[in-house]
């Protein structure tokens, strides 16, 4: 099986057990929360260079515009990433990060940025004594 086409498996299990985890584990403090998206930041961004450098740096645009299915997932990219910017900004702007730089990087990044925004956030909430 290629790797293009057992990824996106491993990857769906590993959000199904993620999501589990959360979901179960209750209300627990957790310090070094930050490190996760981090770590999945810095991940990403690699695999994404990766890509770039072998497909190109518009090959996302050309997958998103080729039919309807790829329209559904470009729009569906959108609706998460603005769920996501509506309940992070109202914390965000309380520990005085810059919503604006945040906002064009994961314009330009997509989940690496929204990732690493979240790692800050949990870095500046960890910080500041208020852990999850």
């Amino acid at each position: 099986m290629l790797f293009t086409s057992l990824s996106p498996i491993i990857a769906a299990t590993a959000f199904l057990l993620f999501a589990l985890y959360i979901s179960f584990k209750g209300e627990a403090k957790i310090k070094g929360a930050w490190i996760f998206p981090t770590v999945l930041s810095l991940l990403f961004f690699v695999f994404s260079l990766e890509t770039i450098v072998t497909e190109g740096l518009l090959g996302f645009w050309t997958e998103h515009t080729r039919n309807l299915w790829g329209n559904q997932i470009w729009f569906d990219l959108l609706l998460l990433a603005s769920i996501g910017w509506f309940f992070v900004v109202p914390q965000a702007k309380s520990l005085g990060m810059r919503l604006l730089l945040w906002l064009v990087l994961i314009a330009g990044t997509g989940s690496i940025g929204f990732l690493a925004m979240v790692a800050r956030f949990l870095y500046l909430r960890e910080k500041a004594g208020k852990l999850l």
